[in-house]
């Protein structure tokens, strides 16, 4: 397949840029370089374009690109950022996103993937864990908000244009080369400041939950939807299981070898308490299924850090 992957430079995007090439096919990298960087990517085996989604120039340049394939990771992800700036978030997630639908449509694409988020839930009772995809929709951050938005636009896109496509919702996703401008997490925000021997600060009491899903897990979700016949339909990539911040803590003590003494601070506004996302419709339609339990990947993740401090 020719696949163009947005925010490749990314987090997410450098561990499904690997995952492709391992499959064999044609990657070409669409990253601006704000919260990614070349660091993240392998030293060759893909086309490099530095560029914004919001750029009208990229848009024709993807249209003669001929791709089989768009997987549209870019995005502003931080919930606070959404709430401080509601204009950056909407012209970065929605007006972006339209500016590589619009090149999708006029290239004839065939597929696009779009990462959307567990935030588009928002915060849901007891009885409602684990979330399934048809869960009314109550977003409590303008970044779940944008992201709603899109997964509407790629219907109506699809009814109106005939182009396919796959909304993966993901749960919280960790690993190496995770960042704290733009896609930072808990895990790596405590994974390189336990590797760098200093504090580490919980905002709420610890007990609020997520659903921690390794990135290379992300990755291997995000290709089973580029093959999937099962397509204009959504699908939560997550593990099915709640851990609460104070348990991550606790693997981290073990994984680090020493004890951790967080500080506790005012819950952030927009942050939802519990989370956890069923992925039995992944594992129906998709065929897919998680496979690093979190330890191993929280290893994976402290081993990145460490070397990099």
């Amino acid at each position: 397949m020719h696949i163009l992957i947005t925010g490749g430079a990314g987090f997410i995007g450098s561990h499904l840029v690997r995952f492709c090439q391992a499959k064999g096919d044609d990657v070409t990298v669409l990253d601006n370089l704000t919260t990614g960087t070349l660091d993240h990517l392998p030293q060759s085996g893909y086309t490099f374009w530095e560029s914004d989604i919001r750029d009208k120039a990229i848009a024709d340049r993807i249209t003669g690109g001929h791709f089989d394939a768009i997987v549209h990771l870019a995005a502003q992800t931080m919930v606070d950022a959404s709430l401080r700036d509601v204009s950056f978030d909407a012209d970065e997630n929605i007006m972006g996103t339209l500016n590589i639908l619009e090149a999708a449509r006029k290239g004839v694409v065939k597929r696009v993937i779009f990462a959307s988020t567990a935030a588009a839930y928002g915060d849901v009772t007891e009885k409602d864990l684990p979330i399934q995809e048809d869960h009314p929709l109550e977003p409590t951050s303008f970044y779940g908000l944008s992201k709603i938005t899109v997964e509407h636009y790629l219907a109506l896109y699809a009814k109106l244009f005939g182009l396919e496509y796959v909304i993966c919702r993901f749960a919280n996703v960790y690993g190496e080369r995770q960042g704290d401008k733009g896609e930072g997490g808990v895990v790596s925000i405590f994974a390189k400041r336990i590797a760098q021997n200093l504090p580490i600060t919980i905002h709420g009491t610890g007990e609020q939950t997520r659903d921690f899903v390794y990135a290379g897990d992300i990755a291997s979700g995000i290709y089973a939807a580029l093959k999937t016949p099962h397509i204009n339909d959504i699908y939560n990539l997550s593990t099915q299981t709640e851990v609460s911040i104070n348990n991550l803590v606790a693997l981290f003590n073990r994984i680090a070898g020493k004890k951790l003494n967080p500080t506790y601070t005012a819950v952030r506004e927009g942050d939802i308490f519990r989370s956890t996302l069923s992925n039995v419709k992944a594992k129906e339609k998709l065929q897919w299924e998680p496979q690093i339990q979190l330890e191993e990947g929280l290893r994976h993740t402290f081993d990145y850090f460490m070397i990099e401090k």
